[in-house]
């Protein structure tokens, strides 16, 4: 069967970056495998187990060099995917033959290493949140100050300002930032807790020595960078972890669906569009058309993964006392496809960030529409310093402002609200006059402040120190 013949998953043809894809590749997972066993053997050899030098050695020489083929051929045989890897490792390191996986179950290879995979898979998405908030950033300062109709209900509100209106994407990934962060910080290792939790292998091992026991475990731990294990465990680590990791990375891609949403909107109404390349085709007929592809392919990544986000509360529920296996092939799909399409999201969300396009003469058309409504209260408390009788004054207002927006929604004319009050006697003020009420930069509050104070206080610490919370922590050593 050729390439094209076979189903290939578009997360890796067209979506995910290859720094993410190199996380969930065969290759990564079994390295894992391998420094899993070798760890748990030098622990072991540290703490009293009679293992050779030269198994260590020839463990060390051969963590990478995988023979795929000679996996498969294994597991075609025993029908066990670990166990094909123990037999492949013991090929290239046959002094470590008696050794390798010695007290062990297959969790403390599937688990440990998935728990590395996770870390890892969050240190990348961290990396990309940051990106998405420094252009984010960028704009927001750019147009802090540039006045833009607000919404509620989808329905014109108070005046904003378009780099407001950013602070408020940023926010929730400042938001998403914080809960990565802390799933980093906080994520345990499952450890070396033996098939149903108990260690009682390991006890064998070392003759009834608790103390070697509860050392071994926090030797491996260390060894693999990680600054603690569970307490306990069944054979498998809780799967409430996949579901807290999910979960926060189901809230990433919620947060790049709500600023695509937004985006998709303001394009429909001329105001800012997102990136659109020289030669780039809209439409296959409307030759005219650009269309918000981007935003669009961000939201549907993003139900994808906010949709795959119950799946582990569900694994986790069934997972009778110490484990079963109904959670094996839905995690082999729902844990790297949540990172592929988030990562994939974030890949979109900062490339639209960096090259949004601003029409303001578009946004100022559409606030002029609607500023003659805003402006309302300040129109009455005018004509009444001149002299005018407030219910009167509301009156006069209410009926011209009902024929203005009539005109502008039945005939398509411009809102000539102004221009009628100043040609109604009972109003009494002129034109001139009632233009001064309406600029627009009256009406955006602290909008540009808060920009301001935001970035300021909230991301300028952040983009200053990126990498703040896992700069320093390495690799395992083994």
């Amino acid at each position: 069967m050729t390439d094209v013949e076979r189903y290939s998953s578009p997360l890796a043809e067209r979506y995910a970056s290859q720094a993410m894809l190199r996380v969930w590749s065969p290759q990564t997972r079994h390295g894992l495998w391998r420094r899993l066993w070798l760890a748990l053997a030098e622990s072991e050899k540290e703490l009293g187990v009679a293992i050779p030098d030269e198994a260590i050695t020839q463990m060390r020489a051969h963590l990478d060099d995988i023979d795929f083929t000679a996996v498969a051929a294994f597991e075609k045989r025993f029908r066990h995917d670990v166990m094909a890897h123990v037999h492949a490792f013991a090929g290239v390191a046959p002094a470590a033959a008696p050794f390798i996986h010695l007290g062990a179950t297959s969790a403390f290879v599937t688990d440990n290493a998935d728990l590395v995979l996770a870390r890892r898979a969050l240190d990348l998405l961290r990396g990309k949140i940051v990106d998405a908030i420094a252009a984010l950033a960028a704009f927001a300062r750019e147009w802090r100050a540039e006045p833009t109709l607000g919404y509620t209900h989808l329905q014109s509100a108070q005046l904003t300002t378009v780099g407001k209106r950013a602070t408020l994407w940023i926010q929730d990934l400042v938001l998403d930032l914080a809960d990565i962060d802390h799933r980093i910080a906080t994520l345990p290792f499952r450890g070396v807790k033996g098939t149903t939790g108990t260690q009682a292998s390991f006890l064998e091992i070392f003759n009834g020595d608790h103390e070697k026991v509860r050392a071994l475990d926090r030797l491996v731990t260390k060894k693999m960078d990680f600054a603690r294990s569970l307490g306990v465990s069944g054979q498998t680590y809780t799967r409430k972890l996949d579901a807290q990791v999910l979960g926060a990375v189901a809230g990433v891609a919620a947060t790049a669906a709500k600023f695509a949403s937004d985006l998709r909107m303001l394009q429909a109404f001329g105001e800012i569009e997102e990136p659109f390349e020289k030669e780039q085709i809209g439409s296959s007929a409307m030759a005219y058309k650009r269309n918000p592809m981007r935003a669009e392919r961000i939201n549907s990544l993003a139900r994808f993964v906010v949709e795959l986000e119950a799946s582990p509360n569900h694994t986790h529920s069934v997972q009778y006392f110490e484990r079963t296996l109904d959670d094996s092939a839905n995690r082999r799909l729902v844990i790297p496809e949540s990172f592929l399409a988030t990562d994939a999201i974030l890949v979109l969300m900062q490339n639209i960030a960096s090259g949004l396009e601003v029409h303001p003469a578009r946004i100022r058309r559409r606030v002029n529409d609607e500023l003659p409504f805003m402006a309302t209260e300040e129109l009455i408390v005018r004509a009444v310093k001149a002299g005018g009788n407030r219910q009167a004054v509301h009156e006069v207002i209410r009926r011209h402002s009902i024929e203005a927006a009539r005109a502008v929604k039945d005939e398509g004319r411009d809102n000539d609200m102004l221009a009628r009050l100043a040609a109604d006697p009972e109003f009494g003020l002129p034109l001139d006059d009632l233009h001064t009420a309406l600029d627009p930069a009256r009406f955006i509050g602290r909008a540009p402040q808060q920009v301001d104070e935001f970035l300021a206080e909230h991301v300028d610490p952040i983009l200053a120190n990126p990498r703040a919370l896992t700069a320093e922590r390495e690799e395992p050593r083994v």
